[in-house]
């Protein structure tokens, strides 16, 4: 628990201070290359979902860890007739509510929800990187089991993780799992994957990649965004690589989205 709170803390502060896709993304690139980055995650969100085929003119929908709403809106975008929002923090919630004006947004731990789910409400949840920032593989687990509860039978999954095909990482504040773990707790928590793709390739920390490229890689990330003009920059071009790289790769060394069917 003393590190779940430490965790919470951590969050609390780091929102508290900056509430900007900086905040929420990988924080030492800057404002502006993240936001060329969340570009490109939504772009991915969006193509990923709306090939579902899924009816959201009448879904119910609830994002888990909404930071600054980018995923709130990604479903308003698709035309979720119901999007809930839902964060750990208060820091996160309380300018969510005032961004969101008549959206639901929860003050939530889903790893303890306690009884603010009702279960079987929601047509689909997503849970977009921020599952491994919950450090405790048993707290992991008990997320996913909430997710599930929540969530009708049938009902849709969207997830955004570090699929690790070589060793486990773990961190303070974040761990990345092996893909095996990961399929692993989600078929233990009910759910059948449906299918896994890139979401970024280039953009983001290679932490599934040769070390010696990992360095060198983020080693280069960090000194095309030293400032704000030059991570504009690189971000606009590399998000032109990018399109074509996660339409085109069937993995990737950094983030990729999942989504998976509640049985």
């Amino acid at each position: 628990m003393k590190q779940h709170a430490e965790l919470k803390d951590f969050w609390e502060q780091r929102l508290h201070a900056d509430w900007t896709e900086s905040g929420v993304g990988y924080q030492r690139l800057g404002l502006a290359f993240n936001t060329w980055m969340y570009r490109v995650r939504g772009e991915v969100f969006r193509r990923e979902v709306a090939a579902l085929g899924l009816d959201l003119s009448s879904a119910r929908v609830l994002d888990v860890g909404s930071g600054t709403g980018f995923y709130l809106r990604q479903w308003r975008a698709l035309g979720a007739k119901s999007v809930t929002g839902s964060d750990l923090t208060e820091a996160a919630a309380q300018r969510l509510r005032a961004r969101f004006p008549g959206t639901d947004i929860l003050r939530l731990d889903i790893a303890d929800p306690g009884d603010t789910l009702e279960p079987a409400s929601f047509d689909a949840v997503s849970a977009m990187d921020m599952l491994f920032h919950i450090t405790d593989d048993e707290r992991y687990r008990s997320a996913l089991r909430s997710v599930a509860h929540a969530l009708r039978p049938g009902g849709t999954f969207v997830l955004s993780e570090n699929f690790l095909h070589g060793k486990e990482q773990r961190g303070d504040h974040q761990v990345n799992h092996t893909l095996p773990w990961i399929t692993g707790a989600l078929a233990d928590a009910g759910f059948d994957v449906v299918r896994r793709v890139p979401m970024l390739v280039l953009m983001n920390a290679q932490v599934d990649a040769n070390p010696v490229w990992r360095k060198l890689w983020g080693g280069l990330l960090r000194a095309v965004t030293l400032t704000e003009t030059t991570g504009e920059v690189a971000g606009g071009l590399l998000a032109l690589a990018e399109r074509r790289l996660v339409r085109a790769l069937p993995e990737s060394p950094t983030t990729e989205l999942m989504i998976c069917r509640r049985r």
